[in-house]
């Protein structure tokens, strides 16, 4: 074998444990952070936020659950800034840490009838954490998948970062299924805390796989001609708005259906249609995996025919089921419901999630491109995701149950990301090749 062979085969194997690596350490962060979506839904309204009507303390959890993505934006200015000018790989094992560390602490926190006002406020503070921790982690990882893979693959490779997104809320949808069949106080007693506790076995693997793992070529490109910027977000703010701008604004479809249909949904399924916890998250659990398939699919076709039309067939076909999803679940036929959420989660969620690594990154030059995918994906996380649950919980109040006010909202979600993702120019041509200076890649970006 010559050495070119052997250079070659070295790469795609650093280009597949990368991913790898972005998969597990991705799938763990998100199963903490998950976990907190699922405990809002089921569990904190009982134990964190007693005395009040049932609707109030799921719209008070679901408060404490928004924090976290208001937490999320400056996890991404502080962890994007040490990444641009250090490296994207030690700042993965610290994300991880803070995010294990914090949901293990929610696994032991007293609750309202032991320590009172306390409780929920120790809730506040670690949901705080975790959004910082979960801030900073999606662009490392983003980076690490997409800055190791191969010319060309892109679209693939990045597309199993977000697999782990999903891969988290399987795994944690599973777990919590699981100890959901205990009797009822036996589970508000202590099963609940089973899950959160795991969590510090988890980040043991993570941390683990992810200190194998070297760090980008494209960064150490950068680093070895010494061109880190000074101040990386404020660089992206000044020469980057409207990259910034049109990756937010693509998110909104895609973080706030994500939501409503994994965490909202739980909600209305078990108090508006009075069907078992372990019936939708079951259905969830199924079709979540079910997208574990399909999201490389959409990653790799995104290499071929350009990342633009999945994402905007993406939007489309979430705006137009926004109706038939809630028809469907009404109908409290376990197959209904069930084959609702697969084509959700695995169709027009996937669509847009397969390629939105490579997506967002080929927005960016590589000197700033941590705190800039970061600021554009965390800003859309605080104004889509992060209020979804809330907004879908008053609409249906407004609505006295009626699922319809939830569907125009998301219909008005999608809206906005068709329009944004219409404005954006095909990046799939970039590839995220650092030859690109950043006024070609403005000049590229923005079709002049």
């Amino acid at each position: 074998m010559s050495q070119q062979e052997t250079t070659i085969n070295q790469q795609k194997s650093q280009s597949v444990k990368a991913a790898l690596s972005a998969f597990v350490g991705t799938t763990i962060e998100w199963y903490d952070f998950f976990l907190y979506g699922t405990a809002a839904a089921l569990v904190f309204p009982q134990l964190f936020f007693p005395g009040s009507d049932p609707l109030i303390g799921t719209l008070q959890a679901f408060a404490t659950f928004t924090l976290g993505f208001l937490a999320r934006p400056i996890g991404g200015i502080i962890f994007g800034h040490y990444g641009d000018k250090i490296g994207r790989k030690s700042m993965l094992v610290i994300t991880l840490l803070i995010m294990g560390i914090c949901t293990a602490l929610i696994g032991v926190l007293p609750v309202y009838e032991t320590v009172g006002f306390w409780a929920p406020l120790l809730l506040i503070v670690l949901r705080l954490l975790q959004g910082i921790g979960v801030g900073g982690e999606w662009g490392g990882a983003a980076l690490i998948s997409v800055e190791h893979a191969p010319k060309g693959k892109k679209g693939f490779y990045g597309s199993w970062m977000q697999t782990g997104v999903i891969g988290g809320l399987v795994l944690s949808t599973l777990i919590f299924g699981l100890v959901s069949i205990l009797p009822e106080d036996e589970f508000l007693s202590w099963g609940w805390r089973i899950p959160f506790l795991l969590s510090i076995l988890l980040v043991g693997v993570g941390i683990f796989i992810r200190l194998h793992v070297t760090e980008t070529p494209d960064f150490e490109k950068v680093k070895e001609l010494g061109e880190q910027a000074r101040l990386p977000v404020w660089e992206v703010l000044k020469n980057h708005k409207r990259q910034v701008l049109l990756a937010a604004g693509a998110r909104f479809a895609e973080n706030s259906a994500f939501y409503i249909f994994s965490t909202f949904a739980i909600t209305y399924a078990t108090t508006q249609l009075n069907v078992s916890r372990s019936m939708i998250l079951n259905g969830i659990t199924l079709a979540s995996a079910i997208e574990l398939i399909t999201i490389p699919l959409f990653g790799a076709l995104s290499d071929r025919i350009g990342r633009r039309p999945l994402y905007m067939g993406g939007a489309a076909f979430t705006a137009l089921f926004a109706f038939p999803f809630f028809w469907m679940i009404g109908t409290e036929s376990t197959s209904i419901t069930w084959l609702a959420l697969v084509i959700v989660f695995a169709i027009g969620h996937a669509a847009m999630n397969g390629p939105q690594v490579a997506f967002f990154s080929e927005l960016f030059e590589a000197r700033v491109r941590y705190s800039g995918i970061s600021l554009g994906y965390q800003l859309a996380s605080v104004f889509a995701g992060g209020l979804a649950p809330l907004i879908a919980t008053f609409l249906i109040a407004w609505t006295g149950g009626d699922p319809w006010g939830v569907a125009v909202y998301l219909i008005g979600m999608c809206l906005v990301t068709f329009i944004s993702v219409y404005i954006a120019t095909e990046t799939g041509k970039n590839q995220v090749q650092e030859k690109i200076t950043a006024k070609e890649l403005n000049t590229s970006i923005n079709g002049k």
